[in-house]
């Protein structure tokens, strides 16, 4: 009796010490799950956050000095206004100050007028600056007036691939990028990855982007290393490559302490990859610090949305739009605007008046998305249909349009075209955001 009494004990000794291991080891696992989620660490980034200087910003500062005490002492030097026209640019790009970018127009305007639009580098320059501002329309005038010049051909042509990009020119755009070809150009490379990235070829994209980068790298050219490498962090993140995109970003702050491009960057990887919304909102508070932009409202009140917490999310929106009120930002934030408008029945209406203006202004397959958008949220779901089959399917890769058109494909009962768009939109969620997952499981 005593024996079996001493073997069942056994048995169930062995059975309690089994679960135990067993609960342990699921432990474990689940922290060995949760570890290797974990990208972000604020140790590689905090001292970027608290950063005082700005040695970037105080050089533009500098130079915009100097230059305009030149030009006093000598106005007929117009030259020297694009010299302070550029460190305004340069401002706007630290700052997010839409004032810079305005200023830097109006000196490239100035300096046009002078020289009577004869001086292709200055025409130029108020091109990109027009592309800055989503004034698409007239960058293209003046890249053809460039054009019909003569003068530094390459450059033009390069002018001319990002605006007919930009305007949903795409036969255009193929043309100007064959006119380059040259293997070894930094301005080459990076142009031929954006269109790779256009066509859906993500992984030729990436590789030419590497190319660009190391043509950078080799020539120790800082400003060509931080676009290479904030790219380069946003490429792999699209892919999937979230510690490689992580690990990009870093690199960007390395050589430009206060990139705030690549400070946004951590901070979507602590939300979107890691659900840690307390850390992506400190980032993001520590960055609109020091570059004043309506899109840190906009992330704001999306991690908002994503919390449930339905007061902050009404009050970083209505921050953002204050701010555009505030500041003249044209037709820079349509696209954002329009988005916002639509997903609201009571102003719906409004965002088809601007999806309207912006095919007039870009007729791309994003801006006939959000038109196509506008009308499904008005419950004209055939002519969203309509739309969307004629000027966006098959025509854009992006994984929010994607998910417009299945919304729209199953509205119109389309159920066979709906299940391939939700398969690829699955794999994007860390592109699309949190917010997202459900409303995907829901097609």
């Amino acid at each position: 009796m005593r024996s079996n009494f001493l073997k069942a004990t056994k048995t169930n000794t062995m059975k309690t010490f089994n679960l135990v291991i067993l609960f342990f080891a699921t432990l474990v696992m689940i922290s060995c799950e949760k570890k290797s989620d974990q990208v972000t660490n604020p140790k590689d980034y905090n001292v970027f956050l608290e950063m005082k200087e700005n040695k970037s910003l105080d050089f533009a500062k500098y130079e915009i000095d100097f230059w305009q005490k030149k030009f006093d002492a000598a106005p007929n030097q117009i030259t020297y206004l694009s010299q302070i026209a550029s460190n305004y640019s340069k401002l706007f790009e630290i700052t997010g100050n839409i004032n810079d970018l305005y200023k830097t127009e109006e000196l490239l305007l100035k300096s046009n007028e002078t020289f009577k639009y004869s001086q292709v580098g200055t025409i130029r320059s108020l091109g990109r600056n027009y592309i800055s501002q989503h004034r698409f329309k007239e960058a293209l005038v003046l890249a053809n007036k460039a054009l019909a010049i003569g003068e530094g051909m390459k450059e033009t042509q390069k002018l001319l691939f990002d605006v007919n990009m930009e305007l949903g020119n795409y036969t255009e755009a193929q043309k100007n990028l064959n006119a380059l070809t040259d293997s070894k150009d930094f301005d080459y490379l990076i142009r031929i990855s954006k269109w790779n990235d256009h066509l859906g070829d993500l992984k030729t994209a990436i590789s030419f982007m590497e190319k660009a980068k190391e043509v950078a790298v080799k020539n120790d050219n800082k400003a060509l290393k931080i676009w290479t490498f904030s790219n380069l962090g946003d490429l792999n993140g699209h892919a999937g490559n979230i510690k490689k995109s992580y690990d990009y970003y870093l690199k960007t702050l390395a050589v430009e302490p206060n990139n705030s491009y690549a400070l946004k960057g951590i901070a979507w990887i602590a939300f979107s990859h890691e659900k840690n919304t307390n850390e992506a909102k400190r980032i993001i508070d520590a960055v609109s610090k020091k570059h004043n932009s309506p899109d840190f409202y906009l992330l704001k009140a999306e991690i908002a949305e994503y919390e449930k917490n339905t007061v902050d999310e009404k009050k970083n929106l209505s921050s953002y739009f204050k701010m555009l009120t505030n500041n003249n930002y044209g037709a820079m934030y349509n696209k954002y605007n329009t988005s916002i408008y639509a997903d609201n029945k009571s102003t719906s209406s409004k965002a088809l008046e601007i999806a309207k203006i912006e095919v007039e202004h870009r007729p791309t397959p994003d801006s006939y998305d959000l038109l196509a958008w506008a009308y499904y949220n008005l419950g004209d779901t055939k002519k969203a249909l309509e739309i969307a089959q004629k000027y966006v399917e098959n025509k854009s890769f992006e994984p929010e349009l994607n998910y417009h058109l299945a919304m729209i494909y199953k509205a119109n009962n389309l159920e066979d075209k709906v299940k391939p768009i939700k398969k690829e939109l699955q794999s994007s969620l860390y592109e699309l955001g949190p917010i997202f997952e459900q409303k995907i499981n829901n097609l």
